[in-house]
């Protein structure tokens, strides 16, 4: 709402633009005429029709971005070209001239009979908008970067109608105030073209800056197209997160009014730790519309924050998933609140994938702002908050484990909320493949991150080279939890992406499983790897995404089962091979 607010308002200021110029003599054509029968069509189409072509340049610019990330590319290319526009008034003329001649004859067409008739007002007012579209830089270029590099969708088309209702209001003032305002506001407006080629500056610098790669600080807020850990780097510093080894992640997020504090809880008791926050910030929602208060009353609530390459997550899902179906009918309501760590995981088509995958049915809140994350004051991955029927937080468990003690907290809370036939048997969950338990007592290997902004024990430590391409050669031994590179890298800050064939990870390691957050190349094209332990063919010690003779290829970005062992837990050493170019590794998780 604030959003469209501002709009709202910046269409009313923009009567102060330059850009109003080639606008206000059709607008003032119409003094002295009905402003019902007149003026106020020319109003609405000029500002449908500015919305329109504006909504389709957006929606073309988030459509190419789709495509893959050459379609990033030239994304930027648009937006770079709009920015110059901005800043060179006469490559905007000779860009916007066949809309201008097409909004001129359309003009002079409708305007051969000078009665008031509002047909003829209508369509001077689309040729008004056809003039004033190309021209209305500084909220149109801002709006049109968003979509480009976050995709179109209904809210660019609400802010830019927005946008156009303000501009017509204050068009509509000066209207009925009569022409004598015209000299008035055009010697108002000289300081305007400054504005205008600043931010035409703004947005040429913003395009430089995720051209190079150094959208890691504000522009990551806004580009889910953007890589190198930008979307965490920020959370991180607004709430301090930091790696634990044991492969969660936890923030030390301040207390401030208005966030849920979390009190101790005691074994045995159910004491209340707060409200339940609203649910509002999520920039989408999966199998379900938007819940709030209203929508929840009267229902137990369990919050799952988790996100979908995180192992610990994956991990706790078949029992989230089967209380859901479980107590679903006696009034438990599980929502899903997906946090993303890394840049890929705030793609939503990424999520409604994975979702579909894993067979989650329940909501889930798509919280690439955090906003959600903030607001319980959360500190994990995977986190589990547990509502009572009256909207109080009665209970709270952070990581795997306690799965018992989790469901009979759900049994009692639904007991107290009135519910009848209430099973004291617990779920017996169906857990394969990577959503199997940890083998505790043998990981002695913590959570590694290979983008630079995060990583530890890379040997040799002053021979990582960040965001350029360099060639590595790992030593011939290995310390545990030690790792290295070879072949061409390039090393960003959240991800290590191979830069030629035969490029290779090697991590001595000791565990049960080893899994690898990966993902293809910029063309989406498969990329084809070889596993081999202790330079051999893993065998039996395959995981599920390898076969036993070691080969593999990742399709996708997510987490990548390599081994799991079925003898013997030893210290061993990993090695994966990239046959192709192209494949991005994120982070190592054992189990």
């Amino acid at each position: 709402m604030w959003l469209l607010i501002l709009a709202y308002l910046g269409g009313v200021l923009t009567i102060v633009s330059p850009c109003i110029l080639p606008v206000l003599p059709f607008v003032f054509a119409r003094t002295g005429q009905p402003f019902m029968k007149s003026g106020l069509p020319l109003l609405a189409g000029m500002a449908l029709t500015f919305a329109l072509v504006a909504t389709l340049a957006a929606v073309g610019g988030g459509w190419v971005v789709q495509l893959n990330q050459y379609g990033r590319w030239l994304a930027l290319v648009f937006v770079a070209l709009f920015g110059l526009t901005l800043l060179l008034p006469q490559l905007s003329e000779r860009l916007t001239r066949p809309l201008v001649a097409a909004g001129s004859r359309l003009s002079e067409a409708a305007g051969a009979d000078a009665r008031p008739r509002p047909g003829a007002s209508f369509l001077i007012g689309v040729a008004t908008g056809l003039l004033w579209a190309p021209c209305a830089g500084p909220i149109l270029g801002l709006l049109l970067t968003g979509a480009a590099l976050q995709g179109a969708s209904i809210q660019t088309t609400l802010l830019l109608l927005a946008y156009a209702a303000g501009a017509a209001t204050s068009l509509a003032v000066a209207l009925l105030l009569g022409g004598k305002v015209f000299a008035a506001m055009k010697r108002s407006i000289g300081a305007g073209e400054w504005v205008r080629r600043g931010l035409g500056a703004a947005m040429l610098a913003g395009v430089a800056a995720i051209a190079l790669g150094l959208d890691t600080g504000i522009l990551a807020r806004f580009s889910s197209a953007s890589t190198g850990g930008i979307e965490q780097a920020l959370v991180g510093r607004l709430a301090g997160k930091s790696p634990r080894d044991d492969g969660t992640m936890m923030a030390q997020n301040p207390s401030s009014e208005g966030v849920m504090q979390v009190a101790d809880k005691t074994p045995g008791t159910l004491p209340v730790e707060g409200s339940l926050p609203p649910l509002n910030g999520a920039v989408q929602w999966l199998n379900s519309p938007p819940l709030d208060a209203q929508a929840l009353k009267g229902k137990v609530v369990l919050v799952d924050f988790w996100t979908y390459s995180c192992i610990n997550c994956l991990r706790t899902l078949p029992y989230v998933k089967a209380w859901a179906e479980k107590y679903r009918d006696q009034g438990l309501v599980v929502i899903g609140v997906h946090a993303p760590e890394f840049a890929f995981e705030r793609d939503v088509s990424n999520v409604t994938k994975a979702m579909k995958d894993l067979g989650i049915n329940y909501p889930v809140a798509i919280d690439n702002d955090f906003k959600i994350w903030r607001a319980f004051n959360n500190e994990y991955w995977p986190a589990h908050y547990f509502a009572d029927a009256q909207g109080r937080i009665r209970y709270h468990h952070f990581g795997e484990g306690e799965y018992a003690e989790s469901e009979r907290v759900i049994q009692q809370l639904l007991r107290e909320a009135g519910a009848t036939k209430v099973s004291d048997g617990l779920i017996n969950a169906d857990a394969k493949g990577v959503q199997l338990a940890p083998d505790s007592n043998e990981v002695q290997s913590p959570e590694t991150y290979v983008g630079y902004q995060r990583a530890e024990h890379f040997v040799p430590e002053t021979a990582l080279v960040p965001d350029k391409v360099a060639a590595y050669n790992p030593p011939e031994k290995l310390a545990l939890n030690d790792w290295s590179l070879g072949g061409q890298w390039h090393v960003g800050s959240e991800r290590a992406t191979a830069s030629a064939p035969a490029s290779r990870i090697v991590y001595r390691f000791h565990a049960r499983d080893l899994h690898l957050v990966l993902g293809p190349g910029a063309d989406g094209k498969p990329v084809r790897f070889k596993v081999l332990i202790d330079g051999k063919a893993p065998g039996d010690a395959h995981g599920m995404d390898v076969a036993p003779d070691g080969s593999g290829s990742v399709t996708e970005q997510r987490l990548y089962q390599l081994v799991r062992q079925t003898g013997g837990v030893t210290d061993r050493t990993f090695s994966i091979e990239f046959l192709d170019p192209g494949a991005s590794a994120y982070a190592f998780t054992f189990g």
